[in-house]
């Protein structure tokens, strides 16, 4: 400030140290901890949730089809019913039609979706009565025949949990976005005993970030997931392989990137005929509560033909990679599971959509090995890894979630020399699947609601550039000695000054607060009095070493569009504004999709304030 008390423009001394700042990380520890507490606890009750999902999938699966009280396994194949079989995926539908009606429409469908769509539009908001209705309606789903597996609704029903438990605790929306996930992740885990491929499945498909924050309590509920499945499940792998995988050669690899690419094309054809027989039941003229009944039909009628394709069907899986199922029974299981499986989830019942993927998937991986090996015999190729690639492959194309299908193959094998095969086949699929379909058969759904999904997960822009990079050096500072006449006066003369709010110091240039202008041009105010009686905001400012992601939320928080650079001392260093954040924004965007072929030069931005001129800009190359 001048000895006159007219307000002048701080300057910060430009330094290259000041690029090299690092922010601090933006999580508090504390919290972390309280989050992972929170999320192995979800995890150790959607465990027992889990377990007795199963239990009443397995209790409906015996009184439908068998007629006795039981909660043993027994598949709904074996059964003895002849036509009768047809009535009991109807009665089923109808029952889960009338608990969509007069429950919760939320219900219907696999699950992943709802959770995505939750995470997306709704702050991670999930009815509670999702927690008890889904795994009821998916256990009378499945337990009537339906062609689903546990997992969809179990992790439905796990993100119902953690978002409920998050709508009681006084949480932030991005924690309980982190419970969600790991609830929904920590049944998927409970389910296979696959805990890495569940990490994966929710950096993929629900928490659209990679950081410590989200991380932890979801590796932990995953982990703890895992340990519910080896206490309350079995200890061994889900789809076990009785024989060693070997090393393959170089042409088997070539064969099974070969069944990579088709299963990509399978993949693309299975989703658009799930999503063309959801919309034909749109068109139809009754009320979509009987669409389940009316797809029971289909299920019954399909059963009748084919027994395998009724209920969960783990073994179906098994059977198929142990290369000991006859190539029609292969072939009949691929086409009746597609078709049953897609009437009964475009009717809109309750279920999933993996154990199926994974079921058509290793069938038809099974089948395309038969053929490399007629017309290539010694190709290497193998009908066990050639079925477990199909089914990896189906959901990495289907999906795109593509480290998920991959590492989820392997935990549920334990086949580590499958790894090369898998990671060839998945990214074919992959590919094949990003270049001909928009969205996914996760995605398509939510996306016709005018939901947007990430497609990508890179760095905040704003969270790798700190506040003393793009400080504003010459910000107007105002004494709190000023009159408030004096600051209008000087004010009304600089229209380069025209603000929102200024900032307020002492002589000494320590900060005093923030003052509104509407606030410093109220005609209520004496212009006698000194402008450090305006103020009302005292304790507001950043640190020139927090990045501007902390200064954007602290900015929405307090509704401002400028705040104070204070270091420690609390002396005030310069002034930050919105105009700043946006500008350093968009350099980001465009240093980030610049074609640059001199990977040689680097610049370095040096901002110069002349006296008595406008702030200057030199880009400098060395």
């Amino acid at each position: 400030m001048t000895d006159q008390g007219i307000p002048i423009a701080l300057s910060l001394r430009p330094t290259l140290e000041a690029e090299h700042v690092q922010s601090p990380p933006s999580h508090n520890k504390k919290r972390l901890l309280l989050m992972a507490a929170l999320a192995v606890g979800v995890a150790v009750v959607i465990s027992f949730i889990a377990k007795l999902l199963v239990y009443l999938i397995d209790l409906v699966t015996n009184i439908s089809f068998f007629g006795v009280l039981s909660t043993e396994y027994m598949s709904p194949a074996n059964n003895t019913l002849g036509l009768w079989v047809i009535v009991v995926p109807v009665i089923g539908g109808a029952i889960v039609g009338l608990m969509a009606l007069y429950g919760s429409k939320a219900i219907r469908g696999h699950g992943i979706p709802e959770a995505m769509e939750q995470i997306l539009t709704n702050q991670s908001r999930i009815k509670p009565t999702i927690t008890y209705l889904k795994p009821i309606s998916a256990a009378i789903s499945i337990g009537t025949g339906g062609p689903f597996g546990a997992e969809g609704p179990i992790i439905a029903t796990g993100g119902a949990l953690g978002s409920t438990l998050g709508q009681l605790l006084k949480i932030t929306h991005n924690e309980r976005k982190i419970l969600l996930a790991a609830g929904a992740t920590a049944g998927m885990s409970a389910i296979f005993g696959s805990p890495i491929a569940a990490i994966f499945l929710a950096i993929e498909l629900l928490l659209f970030e990679f950081s410590p924050r989200s991380i932890i309590p979801v590796a932990l509920a995953c982990i703890t997931g895992a340990a519910g499945h080896h206490l309350l499940f079995e200890q061994g792998p889900v789809f076990p392989i009785e024989q060693i995988i070997g090393v393959p050669s170089n042409t088997a690899l070539a064969g099974y990137s070969t069944i990579g690419i088709a299963m990509g094309l399978l993949s693309v054809l299975v989703t658009k005929i799930v999503y063309f027989v959801e919309d034909s039941f749109e068109k139809l003229p009754i009320h979509w509560m009987w669409w389940p009944a009316l797809g029971g039909v289909g299920v019954g009628v399909i059963g009748y033909f084919a027994p395998r394709t009724l209920g969960v069907g783990y073994e179906n899986i098994t059977d198929i990679l142990s290369g000991s199922m006859p190539l029609q029974i292969i072939l009949s299981l691929c086409l009746f599971k597609f078709l049953s499986w897609a009437i009964a989830l475009g009717s809109g019942t309750s279920g999933g959509t993996l154990a199926p993927l994974l079921t058509i998937g290793a069938a038809t991986g099974a089948l395309l090995g038969s053929v490399i090996l007629y017309f290539f015999p010694a190709s290497g190729v193998t009908l066990t890894l050639a079925a477990l690639v199909g089914m990896s492959a189906m959901f990495a194309g289907a999906s795109r979630a593509l480290l998920t299908s991959i590492v989820f193959a392997l935990e549920t094998t334990m086949q580590s020399n499958a790894l090369l095969p898998l990671l060839a086949a998945c990214t074919g699929s992959y590919f094949v699947s990003f270049f001909l379909m928009e969205n996914t058969i996760m995605t398509e759904k939510i996306a016709r609601r005018g939901v947007k999904t990430p497609h990508s997960y890179e760095p905040d822009l704003l969270e790798k550039v700190t506040v003393a990079q793009v400080i504003e050096e010459n910000g107007l500072v105002l004494s709190e000695d000023n009159t408030i006449a004096e600051v209008r006066a000087w004010l009304s003369q600089e229209t380069d000054y025209q603000r929102n709010y200024f900032i307020i110091a002492s002589n000494e240039n320590e900060f005093r607060g923030i003052v509104s202008s509407s606030n410093l041009f109220s005609h209520h105010h004496v212009g006698t009095n000194k402008v450090g009686s305006l103020i009302k905001r005292r304790n507001i400012s950043v640190a020139a070493e927090n990045s501007l992601r902390t200064a954007v939320e602290m900015m929405a928080k307090e509704n401002l569009d400028m705040l104070p650079v204070v270091a420690q001392d609390n002396h005030v260093m310069g002034v930050l504004s919105y105009r700043d954040i946006i500008s350093a924004y968009k350099q980001g965007v465009e240093e980030h999709e610049q074609k640059d072929p001199h990977i040689s030069l680097k610049r370095h931005g040096l901002k110069i304030l002349l006296r008595g001129q406008k702030l200057m800009s030199i880009n400098k190359r060395s």
